[in-house]
Protein backbone atom coordinates (compact mmCIF):
# COMPACT_ATOMS: atom_id res chain seq x y z
CA UNK A 1 0.00 0.00 0.00
CA UNK A 2 1.34 3.29 -0.79
CA UNK A 3 -0.30 6.64 -0.02
CA UNK A 4 -0.02 10.04 -2.41
CA UNK A 5 0.18 12.74 0.75
CA UNK A 6 -0.25 15.69 -1.79
CA UNK A 7 -1.52 15.92 -5.00
CA UNK A 8 -4.11 18.81 -6.74
CA UNK A 9 -5.73 16.08 -8.82
CA UNK A 10 -9.03 18.46 -8.35
CA UNK A 11 -6.95 20.99 -11.23
CA UNK A 12 -8.34 21.72 -14.87
CA UNK A 13 -5.37 19.41 -16.02
CA UNK A 14 -7.25 16.34 -15.29
CA UNK A 15 -10.49 17.77 -16.52
CA UNK A 16 -10.95 15.12 -19.31
CA UNK A 17 -9.22 12.14 -17.04
CA UNK A 18 -9.58 12.07 -13.89
CA UNK A 19 -11.69 8.95 -13.48
CA UNK A 20 -8.67 6.97 -15.35
CA UNK A 21 -6.31 9.07 -12.92
CA UNK A 22 -7.75 7.46 -9.96
CA UNK A 23 -7.98 4.40 -11.47
CA UNK A 24 -4.28 4.50 -12.82
CA UNK A 25 -3.23 5.02 -8.96
CA UNK A 26 -5.30 1.91 -7.86
CA UNK A 27 -3.37 -0.21 -10.26
CA UNK A 28 -0.04 1.39 -8.87
CA UNK A 29 -1.26 0.06 -5.47
CA UNK A 30 -1.31 3.79 -4.45
CA UNK A 31 -4.09 2.92 -1.59
CA UNK A 32 -5.29 6.88 -0.48
CA UNK A 33 -4.91 9.78 -2.14
CA UNK A 34 -5.12 13.23 -0.23
CA UNK A 35 -6.06 16.29 -2.88
CA UNK A 36 -4.76 19.06 -1.44
CA UNK A 37 -6.13 22.75 -1.58
CA UNK A 38 -5.08 26.40 -1.92
CA UNK A 39 -3.52 26.04 -5.12
CA UNK A 40 -4.45 28.81 -7.72
CA UNK A 41 -7.41 30.25 -5.95
CA UNK A 42 -10.24 29.26 -3.17
CA UNK A 43 -12.35 27.19 -5.38
CA UNK A 44 -9.51 24.68 -5.57
CA UNK A 45 -10.58 23.59 -1.60
CA UNK A 46 -14.41 22.96 -2.39
CA UNK A 47 -13.36 20.92 -5.45
CA UNK A 48 -10.99 19.22 -3.23
CA UNK A 49 -13.38 18.45 -0.72
CA UNK A 50 -15.90 17.25 -3.57
CA UNK A 51 -13.91 15.13 -4.91
CA UNK A 52 -13.23 13.41 -1.68
CA UNK A 53 -16.87 13.03 -1.47
CA UNK A 54 -16.98 11.54 -4.57
CA UNK A 55 -14.13 8.82 -4.34
CA UNK A 56 -14.10 6.82 -0.71
CA UNK A 57 -9.91 7.08 -1.05
CA UNK A 58 -9.93 10.34 -1.24
CA UNK A 59 -8.74 12.82 1.46
CA UNK A 60 -9.10 16.64 1.45
CA UNK A 61 -7.02 19.68 3.17
CA UNK A 62 -8.41 23.34 2.88
CA UNK A 63 -6.17 26.31 2.69
CA UNK A 64 -4.00 28.84 1.09
CA UNK A 65 -0.90 28.83 -1.02
CA UNK A 66 1.58 31.46 0.53
CA UNK A 67 1.57 32.74 -2.98
CA UNK A 68 -1.75 34.03 -2.38
CA UNK A 69 -1.85 35.36 0.74
CA UNK A 70 -2.09 38.25 -0.66
CA UNK A 71 -5.99 37.40 -1.57
CA UNK A 72 -6.67 35.82 2.09
CA UNK A 73 -9.12 38.35 4.25
CA UNK A 74 -11.59 37.41 6.79
CA UNK A 75 -14.57 36.39 4.12
CA UNK A 76 -11.35 33.69 2.96
CA UNK A 77 -10.61 32.63 6.14
CA UNK A 78 -14.35 32.15 7.58
CA UNK A 79 -15.39 29.59 4.56
CA UNK A 80 -11.89 27.51 4.79
CA UNK A 81 -12.70 27.84 8.22
CA UNK A 82 -16.49 25.78 7.83
CA UNK A 83 -14.64 23.74 5.08
CA UNK A 84 -12.30 22.04 8.17
CA UNK A 85 -16.03 20.33 9.59
CA UNK A 86 -16.31 18.33 6.84
CA UNK A 87 -15.82 14.65 7.99
CA UNK A 88 -13.23 14.06 4.98
CA UNK A 89 -10.90 17.42 5.34
CA UNK A 90 -7.77 15.72 7.10
CA UNK A 91 -5.81 19.79 7.49
CA UNK A 92 -5.25 22.75 7.37
CA UNK A 93 -3.12 23.67 3.88
CA UNK A 94 -1.40 24.25 1.98
CA UNK A 95 -0.12 26.88 3.63
CA UNK A 96 2.98 28.80 4.45
CA UNK A 97 5.97 31.24 3.69
CA UNK A 98 7.95 31.18 0.30
CA UNK A 99 10.60 33.78 -0.17
CA UNK A 100 11.69 32.46 -3.55
CA UNK A 101 8.68 34.18 -5.70
CA UNK A 102 8.15 36.41 -3.16
CA UNK A 103 4.27 36.62 -5.17
CA UNK A 104 2.80 38.00 -1.86
CA UNK A 105 4.86 40.21 1.17
CA UNK A 106 6.78 38.69 3.79
CA UNK A 107 5.00 40.13 5.81
CA UNK A 108 1.28 39.52 4.46
CA UNK A 109 3.15 35.68 4.13
CA UNK A 110 3.74 35.68 7.97
CA UNK A 111 0.01 36.83 8.80
CA UNK A 112 -1.48 34.57 6.53
CA UNK A 113 0.61 31.45 7.89
CA UNK A 114 -0.24 32.29 11.38
CA UNK A 115 -3.98 32.74 11.16
CA UNK A 116 -3.71 29.34 9.60
CA UNK A 117 -1.76 27.88 12.74
CA UNK A 118 -4.69 28.87 14.76
CA UNK A 119 -6.81 27.56 12.24
CA UNK A 120 -5.39 24.31 12.41
CA UNK A 121 -5.21 24.61 16.18
CA UNK A 122 -9.06 25.36 16.45
CA UNK A 123 -10.08 22.41 14.53
CA UNK A 124 -7.85 20.03 15.71
CA UNK A 125 -6.35 19.29 12.55
CA UNK A 126 -2.70 18.98 11.19
CA UNK A 127 -1.16 21.73 9.02
CA UNK A 128 0.28 21.10 5.33
CA UNK A 129 3.28 23.34 5.18
CA UNK A 130 4.85 25.01 1.91
CA UNK A 131 8.44 26.78 2.89
CA UNK A 132 10.88 27.84 0.46
CA UNK A 133 14.14 30.09 1.33
CA UNK A 134 11.95 30.61 4.72
CA UNK A 135 12.90 27.94 7.22
CA UNK A 136 14.03 30.29 10.12
CA UNK A 137 10.68 32.38 9.50
CA UNK A 138 8.62 29.36 8.84
CA UNK A 139 10.51 26.98 11.84
CA UNK A 140 9.77 30.11 14.36
CA UNK A 141 6.22 30.73 13.40
CA UNK A 142 5.20 27.43 13.95
CA UNK A 143 7.17 26.72 17.07
CA UNK A 144 5.93 30.03 18.69
CA UNK A 145 2.42 30.24 16.99
CA UNK A 146 1.91 26.21 17.74
CA UNK A 147 1.41 25.58 21.15
CA UNK A 148 3.72 23.11 21.63
CA UNK A 149 1.16 20.01 20.12
CA UNK A 150 0.83 21.60 16.53
CA UNK A 151 1.58 18.14 13.94
CA UNK A 152 2.11 19.12 10.39
CA UNK A 153 4.42 17.81 7.23
CA UNK A 154 6.94 20.49 5.09
CA UNK A 155 5.38 19.22 1.82
CA UNK A 156 8.09 19.03 -0.80
CA UNK A 157 10.84 19.33 1.02
CA UNK A 158 14.25 20.65 -0.91
CA UNK A 159 16.52 21.88 2.02
CA UNK A 160 19.33 20.79 3.78
CA UNK A 161 20.10 18.58 6.52
CA UNK A 162 19.61 21.88 8.90
CA UNK A 163 16.66 22.68 7.82
CA UNK A 164 15.57 19.22 8.02
CA UNK A 165 16.93 19.04 11.26
CA UNK A 166 14.33 22.02 12.28
CA UNK A 167 11.64 20.64 11.60
CA UNK A 168 12.05 17.63 12.25
CA UNK A 169 12.74 19.35 16.18
CA UNK A 170 9.43 20.01 16.00
CA UNK A 171 7.80 16.85 15.54
CA UNK A 172 7.12 17.13 11.73
CA UNK A 173 6.95 15.16 9.37
CA UNK A 174 9.17 15.62 5.71
CA UNK A 175 7.74 14.76 2.63
CA UNK A 176 9.89 14.34 -0.45
CA UNK A 177 8.85 14.25 -4.46
CA UNK A 178 9.95 13.49 -7.84
CA UNK A 179 12.58 15.75 -7.65
CA UNK A 180 14.71 13.66 -5.08
CA UNK A 181 14.49 11.47 -8.85
CA UNK A 182 16.10 14.43 -10.58
CA UNK A 183 19.78 14.59 -11.73
CA UNK A 184 21.19 17.53 -10.16
CA UNK A 185 18.95 16.33 -6.79
CA UNK A 186 22.15 14.59 -5.04
CA UNK A 187 22.18 17.02 -2.11
CA UNK A 188 18.81 16.58 -1.22
CA UNK A 189 19.36 12.66 -1.84
CA UNK A 190 22.00 12.72 0.90
CA UNK A 191 18.91 14.24 3.08
CA UNK A 192 16.70 11.19 2.08
CA UNK A 193 19.69 9.12 3.43
CA UNK A 194 19.92 10.72 6.68
CA UNK A 195 16.35 11.73 7.69
CA UNK A 196 14.31 8.59 9.41
CA UNK A 197 11.78 7.23 7.72
CA UNK A 198 9.60 7.12 10.38
CA UNK A 199 9.68 10.92 9.89
CA UNK A 200 9.13 10.85 5.95
CA UNK A 201 5.86 10.83 3.74
CA UNK A 202 5.75 10.27 -0.10
CA UNK A 203 3.82 12.39 -2.38
CA UNK A 204 3.60 13.74 -6.29
CA UNK A 205 2.41 17.38 -5.77
CA UNK A 206 1.03 16.57 -8.98
CA UNK A 207 0.26 18.12 -11.70
CA UNK A 208 3.87 19.41 -11.02
CA UNK A 209 7.51 17.49 -10.10
CA UNK A 210 7.54 14.34 -12.48
CA UNK A 211 9.81 11.92 -11.13
CA UNK A 212 11.95 10.21 -13.85
CA UNK A 213 11.62 8.64 -15.99
CA UNK A 214 8.62 10.32 -16.76
CA UNK A 215 9.78 14.07 -16.61
CA UNK A 216 8.13 16.45 -19.05
CA UNK A 217 4.95 14.87 -18.39
CA UNK A 218 2.08 15.54 -16.50
CA UNK A 219 2.36 13.89 -13.27
CA UNK A 220 -0.15 12.14 -11.69
CA UNK A 221 -0.69 9.82 -7.86
CA UNK A 222 0.49 6.42 -9.61
CA UNK A 223 4.16 7.78 -10.09
CA UNK A 224 4.66 8.04 -6.16
CA UNK A 225 5.47 4.87 -6.20
CA UNK A 226 8.78 5.84 -8.01
CA UNK A 227 9.53 8.37 -5.18
CA UNK A 228 9.32 5.46 -2.58
CA UNK A 229 11.45 3.04 -4.90
CA UNK A 230 13.96 5.93 -4.97
CA UNK A 231 13.83 6.11 -1.57
CA UNK A 232 13.98 2.45 -0.81
CA UNK A 233 17.22 2.56 -3.04
CA UNK A 234 18.62 4.98 -1.37
CA UNK A 235 18.31 3.61 2.52
CA UNK A 236 18.75 0.09 1.27
CA UNK A 237 15.47 -1.14 2.15
CA UNK A 238 12.50 -3.07 0.39
CA UNK A 239 10.46 -0.92 -1.38
CA UNK A 240 6.84 -2.69 0.70
CA UNK A 241 8.96 -1.92 4.16
CA UNK A 242 9.03 2.10 2.85
CA UNK A 243 5.47 1.65 1.52
CA UNK A 244 4.32 0.59 4.90
CA UNK A 245 6.00 3.17 7.04
CA UNK A 246 5.17 5.72 5.05
CA UNK A 247 1.65 4.96 4.89
CA UNK A 248 1.44 4.52 8.55
CA UNK A 249 2.70 7.88 8.85
CA UNK A 250 0.43 9.12 6.94
CA UNK A 251 -2.67 7.72 8.78
CA UNK A 252 -1.18 8.29 12.05
CA UNK A 253 -0.84 12.56 10.74
CA UNK A 254 -4.05 12.83 9.41
CA UNK A 255 -6.46 10.29 11.15
CA UNK A 256 -7.42 8.05 8.75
Amino acid sequence: MLIDSHAHIQGTEYTGDREAVIARAREAGVDKIIAVGGAGDMSSNAEAVALANVFPEIYATVGMHPHDAKDVGAEELERLRALTSHPKVVAVGETGLDYYYSHSPHDVQRRVFRQFIHMARLADLPIVVHERDATKDAAELLSAEGGGSLQGVIHCFTGNYEAARAYLDLGLYLSFTGIITFKNAEPLREVVRKVPLESMLVETDSPFLTPVPNRGKRNEPAYVRLVAETIATLKRLPLEKVADVTSENVCALFGI
